[in-house]
C-alpha cells in the first residue's frame, strides 16, 4: 500500500505573498503621493510640521508592517513543513479515529466498539451513499472493548470496492430499549496533506480526517 506525505504550503505562501505585494503596492503608492506633495506644496504654505510628522508616523508604520508580514509567512512556512513531517511516522501505521465513516482497504474495514455498559449489544449497519443499508450485524458487548470487522462484502454476499462507507451504530440494553454506543474507526494511515493550505489532513485509505480526530494507535 503506497503512503504519501503532501505539502502543500506552497499555495499559502503565494497567497501571503500575494497579500505581501498588495501593501507593499500601498507603501510605494505612500511614497510616491508624499514626493509629490513636498514637490507641488505652495511655497507660502509649506506642509504644516506636525502633519509630515504624523505622515512620516505612518511611513515607519506600513515598512514595519511589510516585514512583520514577511517574517510571519516564513513562520508559517515552518510550523507547516514541520507539522507535516511529524506525521511522517503514521503512514503505513493503524490509527483508531473518530468518525460516521469507515474505510474499506483492501476488502477490509474496522470498527472499535465500546466494553458493555447501559448498553449489551449493538447493531452495527453499513450504509452506502444513498443511505441503504449494505450490512448489518448484531454484536454482543463484552467487558472489554472490542473490534467489529466488515469483510467489504454486502447482504447478497457482493464485495464492495475500496473506500469511504457510512455507518450507524445502534445500542440496545438487556431489555431491548435503545442506548447510546459510540464506536471509532480502525484504519490504515496512507497520507497526510494540507488542502488547499487549511488544516492538516490524514488520509486512511477513502477517508480523510483532520489530525484532531485521531485517538490512538491500535493494532488491527
Amino acid at each position: 500500500m503506497s503512503t504519501t506525505v503532501q505539502g502543500t504550503t506552497t499555495a499559502a505562501q503565494a497567497a501571503t505573498a500575494t497579500k505581501g505585494t498588495g501593501l507593499a503596492a500601498d507603501f510605494n503608492t505612500f511614497l510616491t503621493l508624499l514626493t509629490a506633495q513636498l514637490k507641488n506644496q505652495d511655497p507660502t504654505k509649506a506642509m504644516d510640521t506636525n502633519e509630515m510628522t504624523n505622515q512620516l508616523v505612518s511611513f515607519a508604520s506600513v515598512e514595519q508592517q511589510i516585514g512583520m508580514n514577511t517574517n510571519l509567512s516564513k513562520l508559517i512556512g515552518l510550523q507547516q513543513t514541520a507539522q507535516l513531517t511529524a506525521a511522517a511516522p503514521l503512514m503505513g501505521q493503524t490509527v483508531e479515529v473518530e468518525s460516521d465513516r469507515l474505510s474499506l482497504q483492501e476488502g477490509t474495514a474496522t470498527l472499535r466498539l465500546p466494553a458493555a455498559d447501559a448498553a449489551k449489544q449493538a447493531v452495527v449497519r453499513v450504509l452506502d451513499a444513498g443511505g441503504r443499508i449494505l450490512r448489518e450485524a448484531s454484536v454482543t458487548l463484552g467487558p472489554a472493548a472490542q473490534d467489529w470487522q466488515w469483510d467489504g462484502r454486502n447482504a447478497l454476499g457482493l464485495r464492495q470496492p475500496d473506500g469511504a462507507y457510512r455507518f450507524a451504530v445502534a445500542g440496545q440494553d438487556a431489555a431491548g430499549a435503545a442506548q447510546p454506543v459510540t464506536a471509532t474507526v480502525l484504519g490504515v494511515a496512507t497520507a497526510a496533506s494540507r488542502p488547499g493550505g487549511g488544516d492538516l489532513m490524514l488520509g486512511i485509505g477513502g477517508l480523510s480526517v483532520g489530525f484532531d480526530a485521531v485517538r490512538g494507535l491500535g493494532a488491527r
